[in-house]
């Protein structure tokens, strides 16, 4: 009888143990039958492939310390915080930048996502097969695959430059193609291409964000589509495609109350784009540990990922957004709990507001959510790409809308060079904690001098990418090299 194979991605049979608790409760080694999957043959069933995709960004590995450490810890956004002697694993080698080809959090992150790659690619593989499930649907469903492939990509990309480009399962046993598909690191411009090309097919099937109903607000959109093509862009330095997305991104709003957006009520509201859905209810199905983690010390989390000096100082006097983004202590938040202050030399006097849960303050899974694309920058990376091909009074006027927003005047920048300058300073404290900074300094080319203020080292030529995990290089039997700078 054939076999359709359910697994964890393939490499884990060299090396990776991986998780793959949620997809379809069916172990890395077992596979079903083609007559088990008629038991996925109706719109139920085919739903539930895909849900299995958006699952995996709930997990640890995927969306918690790790990740908080390589995308936040790093940046000059944020200190280590929690304690001197708890060095969690690696956040202080990440937060100093010394860390190596043996980081966890550069490991963990590497290996989720292309769990999560192989997720989308065994949706992509057996939807088409679900022959008695609603055609649009599973059309539909494909495109979301595709949306979650190119997300995942875009975030190995950016932390590690040219990666293996697993656009398909591979074959059991492991062919010579398969395995040379799976352990060849492509280059960073094919690995761009690759994004495009999903972005650009699932943009032709999505639905707008309005078509869903409210159970289903957080599933990709056409929207989500656009507009992370015009980040794709953005890294690239495509300004004319940055701004021909972005004016494909429509049906969305700025939301008058910055500091609501974080809250429960304002999960998935008319700015939001594309964010990882937590629940904290029973059963819950936040996102493991992401409240915890980031939670005030000695009251009811560990303290990391603390917001630094460097960020409190960015904020202009009356922005709104500093006390929407930073837990200060001896504050008084907008549910009533008062953040206790514990001593004049407290080594965590500040934390992460947009992690914070007030119904599920101290649980494991919160109802948090992770905000990755909101119209907000929409608007600022229409700004940033008018402006570098030289419309700078078409940047303007969008750049002020984020300022109104948030509480203060136009901006007096007025050249193309004091503008450049004006929207990396407003990305910077507008999306503080949305896993951007970091990235922004590399791609912008203020990291070293950045990185000099906060005192850390940034050494051009390694910093702008994280090392590739050596268990990955050590099954790739020299098919991939590292990054520079590392052993």
């Amino acid at each position: 009888m054939k076999k359709i194979y359910i697994s964890i991605f393939v490499l884990s049979a060299f090396t990776f143990t991986g998780c793959a608790d949620d997809y379809l409760d069916v172990k890395q080694t077992e596979t079903i039958s083609t007559d088990d999957i008629e038991l996925f043959n109706n719109d139920s069933g085919a739903k539930t492939f895909v849900t299995s995709i958006y699952s995996k960004f709930l997990d640890w590995d995927m969306s918690s310390f790790g990740w908080i450490g390589l995308a936040s810890i790093t940046s000059d956004d944020a200190d280590k915080g929690s304690t001197p002697s708890d060095t969690g694993t690696d956040k202080d080698v990440l937060d100093a930048l010394t860390y190596n080809a043996s980081n966890p959090s550069a490991e963990s992150t590497f290996n989720a996502n292309y769990d999560g790659i192989n997720r989308c690619n065994q949706a992509l593989a057996i939807l088409p097969k679900l022959d008695k499930a609603d055609p649009a649907l599973r059309e539909r469903l494909m495109a979301e695959a595709k949306f979650l492939r190119a997300f995942m990509y875009f975030t190995l990309v950016k932390c590690y430059g040219g990666v293996p480009i697993v656009d398909r399962v591979s074959s059991i046993p492991l062919s010579a193609e398969s395995k040379a598909m799976q352990l060849t690191r492509k280059s960073a411009a094919e690995v761009y291409a690759f994004i495009e090309k999903d972005l650009t097919e699932a943009a032709a099937v999505l639905p707008n964000k309005s078509q869903y109903g409210d159970a289903e607000k957080a599933r990709a959109s056409k929207g989500a589509a656009y507009a992370l093509l015009a980040k794709v862009s953005l890294y690239q330095k495509k300004w004319q495609s940055v701004v021909d997305n972005c004016n494909l991104v429509t049906g969305y709003i700025i939301s008058p109350d910055y500091a609501k957006m974080f809250r429960l009520e304002g999960e998935n509201d008319g700015e939001s784009i594309f964010e990882i859905n937590g629940n904290g209810a029973v059963p819950a199905r936040g996102i493991q540990g992401y409240s915890n983690v980031q939670g005030v010390r000695d009251a009811w989390g560990w303290g990391f990922n603390q917001p630094s000096q460097s960020l409190v100082n960015a904020y202009e006097a009356g922005d709104v957004r500093k006390d929407a983004t930073i837990i200060f202590r001896g504050a008084t938040l907008y549910d009533g709990r008062v953040i206790p202050v514990i001593s004049a030399d407290d080594p965590n006097p500040r934390y992460n507001l947009k992690a914070y849960s007030s119904a599920y303050t101290s649980a494991w899974e919160t109802d948090a959510n992770i905000k990755y694309l909101r119209y907000g920058e929409v608007l600022l990376m229409k700004a940033e790409a008018l402006n570098e091909l030289g419309q700078t009074s078409q940047a303007i006027p969008l750049l002020n809308i984020i300022r109104h927003r948030a509480g203060l005047g136009d901006t007096p920048a007025t050249s193309q060079a004091t503008v450049r300058t004006a929207i990396w300073k407003e990305r910077r404290v507008e999306l503080a904690f949305e896993f951007d900074r970091f990235f922004d300094l590399v791609r912008t080319g203020q990291a070293k001098d950045a990185f000099a203020v906060d005192g850390k080292v940034f050494t051009v030529g390694k910093n702008e990418l994280f090392p590739i995990p050596a268990s990955f290089l050590l099954i790739s039997e020299g098919m991939s090299s590292q990054n520079p700078g590392y052993n």
